[in-house]
């Protein structure tokens, strides 16, 4: 519960106008406008108030509203109307209160007083019967959050049992409390001084906490090694997670205490200690899952008890603590709308624990080609809480070559077509050359096909007057590429393909270099395409916009829920012509040739469905040799996959064990 007062007093406030004083019903208006004016800023500083000084009316003024921080109220006066001799002006009111709107019209009297117009004040003007002495109290209560579910409305991020750890200040002696703070720093892993100084700058009664744990079985430390620390507690509780710590971290973000600047851009929906999503889906659908607070206004007396039968009590007796406050707006908490997505939790899971060791930057996408569905986006732990998996862009290296042929076959290609495939090549004096350890056997006078299976750069580089950059790029949207996700509902990079290149920068983007980049959903979207002999456009959230989902006050204001990328599309990429059942074929064909006579052999092992791939190694950098960017991309039935590690090495050796792992287990 959070309360604020506003405190009414018997004298309010009053408001004159120096314009008409010949008793008009236009001179009445105007008075009340200038009062409804003054009410809406909480500015009465320069009123000619009757019976009051500005002075100490503003100051009332301030005490009442001082508990509801920066929200005004919103006040409009109405037509003037007479009836036995009184004039009366409607005043509407309307408040925002933790986002929840109390509307309501109250009456004023408006007369001469000295020859000009004023209102009459009482406090009943301010609030629906409002009695002398009374105050407004305001409680809210927060709603359910909406949980986050998975395919088939599995459980992701729900309410799960936590305990609170920390130093419980008023039962620790005050000679214990370093002692104390220390010991319980180090017995859950975080920094010692540091807690120590945050327990000593607490008030006295104040409960310190050093950490939230999951309550699961096996968990450490337990109750009994906090409990061994003087003055330290395990308070049990709830809070929204993921099933584990890692599980989708980057795409679900996470859920915590309002920060100061979300507050003040939530326009009074979020106050200190609200829980609101952080980074991620909970961010991005905060309004949605995040619900409404259910709000009471109550009038009390000003002492601590409400009035009866509309009476203010003067002396409150020893029994008047015990009479109910009088509600005069109540709405109900609306609990959080659940947000639906596309991820399977055991897809997921696999995903997380694949990238569980892998040093640098990383992730692993998979997508479900027959209706785009995001299945798992993993980013691993080197990512730091990037979204490696839905954001990175990098230079794609060879895996690019599934547009290059895509390129080639609409200009007449095969996979048959014979290329020349030698170990070096200029281009207007840039040397490009195939990566290291590629099989000398593999030189020569070679089939496109055996090219993409090997992945010779010299011989897709010597293919580059067959197709121009704007081919390339035609291609590539063709393969979801570089365009909208429209159906995606979160925040993405697809891909960015230029349409336009000079000589030397087309010839490196026959081998996904130069200008091109993409991220390794892009690079999922682009296997699922082949896979579907279709275009695939991925899709990740269900149901966005129930409840009353918008971008919140803890979402990043420059995101929207299609591509990021999407705002410079060209109007080749706008016109994207969608791959079709024929061009997806030798595509296929030239996929499963990587694994069965190219450098992927080892997905042979997978069971199941025949398994198609293409590894990319893309280098980046100054460094001598330069560092890489470690892809590759696989198909496996009605699933498409890329995996990604940032300074990797070659994809076949860094990217591809992980790709046989993920779908290895998968199958099982």
């Amino acid at each position: 519960m959070r309360t604020a007062s506003f405190v009414l007093s018997a004298v309010l406030l009053g408001a004159v106008l120096t314009s008409c004083d010949d008793g008009s019903k236009a001179a009445a208006e105007a008075a009340a406008k200038d009062l409804s004016s003054g009410l809406s800023s909480l500015d009465v500083s320069h009123a000619a108030l009757a019976g009051t000084e500005a002075s100490a009316a503003q100051s009332q003024l301030k005490g009442i509203v001082a508990g509801l921080g920066d929200v005004k109220p919103t006040v409009t006066s109405g037509q003037a109307t007479t009836s036995n001799g009184t004039t009366t002006v409607p005043f509407d009111f309307s408040w925002e209160l933790s986002g929840r709107e109390w509307k309501y019209t109250t009456t004023a009297e408006v007369d001469q007083s000295g020859g000009h117009w004023a209102v009459k004040w009482s406090p009943g003007l301010l609030a629906p019967g409002l009695q002398a002495g009374e105050v407004l109290e305001l409680k809210t209560t927060a709603p359910p959050r909406g949980d986050i579910l998975g395919a088939n409305d599995a459980q992701l991020v729900t309410e799960r049992p936590v305990k609170r750890v920390g130093i419980d200040k008023a039962k620790t002696p005050a000679s214990q409390l370093d002692s104390s703070a220390r010991a319980l720093a180090s017995l859950v892993g975080i920094d010692p001084a540091e807690y120590a100084k945050q327990v000593a700058a607490s008030g006295p009664q104040a409960f310190v906490q050093a950490i939230v744990l999951r309550d699961v079985p096996g968990r450490t430390p337990t109750d009994e090694q906090i409990a061994a620390v003087p003055g330290a507690f395990a308070l049990g509780g709830t809070l929204p997670l993921a099933p584990t710590r890692e599980f989708a971290r980057a795409v679900l973000g996470t859920v915590g205490d309002a920060t100061a600047e979300q507050i003040q851009k939530s326009k009074g929906e979020l106050n200190a200690g609200d829980q609101t999503g952080q980074g991620g889906l909970e961010a991005q659908y905060d309004d949605q899952l995040r619900g409404k607070d259910g709000v009471t206004v109550l009038a009390v007396n000003q002492n601590g008890a409400s009035s009866q039968g509309g009476q203010a009590s003067a002396s409150p007796s020893p029994s008047s603590s015990a009479v109910q406050p009088r509600a005069l707006f109540t709405a109900p908490a609306q609990a959080g709308t659940p947000l639906r997505t596309t991820l399977d939790p055991k897809l997921q899971q696999l995903a997380d624990d694949t990238l569980a060791s892998v040093g640098p930057a990383s992730a692993i996408v998979a997508i479900r080609p027959s209706d785009g569905s995001v299945l798992a986006a993993a980013s691993g732990p080197g990512s730091n809480g990037y979204n490696t998996a839905m954001l990175g862009q990098y230079a794609p290296g060879s895996i690019f070559k599934t547009v290059d042929s895509l390129a080639l076959f609409r200009q007449g290609a095969t996979p048959d077509l014979k290329v020349q495939c030698t170990p070096t090549l200029t281009v207007d004096g840039k040397n490009f050359q195939n990566a290291t350890g590629y099989p000398e056997d593999h030189l020569g006078t070679i089939t496109l096909e055996d090219a993409y299976a090997h992945s010779c750069n010299t011989a897709f580089i010597s293919q580059r007057d067959k197709v121009s950059q704007a081919q390339l790029e035609s291609a590539a949207t063709s393969l979801g590429l570089a365009i909208d996700a429209p159906q995606l509902g979160a925040d993405a990079f697809m891909g960015s393909v230029p349409a336009t290149a000079g000589t030397t920068e087309h010839a490196a983007s026959m081998i996904g270099q130069g200008q091109i980049l993409m991220s390794p959903l892009s690079a999922a979207v682009m296997a699922a395409s082949v896979q579907k002999g279709g275009l695939v456009s991925p899709r990740l959230v269900l149901n966005a916009g129930e409840g009353e989902q918008a971008t919140s006050a803890g979402a990043p204001a420059s995101a929207t829920t299609s591509a990021i990328q999407s705002a410079s599309a060209s109007p080749a990429q706008a016109a994207a012509k969608p791959i079709t059942p024929a061009e997806a074929a030798p595509l296929q064909q030239m996929m499963r040739a990587v694994v069965t006579s190219g450098h992927a052999g080892f997905l042979l092992s997978v069971p199941g469905a025949p398994v198609g791939a293409k590894t990319g190694t893309a280098e980046f950098g100054s460094d001598n040799p330069p560092k890489t960017h470690a892809w590759i991309i696989g198909i496996h039935g009605d699933l498409a996959v890329a995996v990604f590690v940032d300074e990797g090495g070659l994809g076949a050796t860094i990217s591809g064990p992980l790709l046989t792992n993920f779908l290895t287990k998968a199958s099982q």
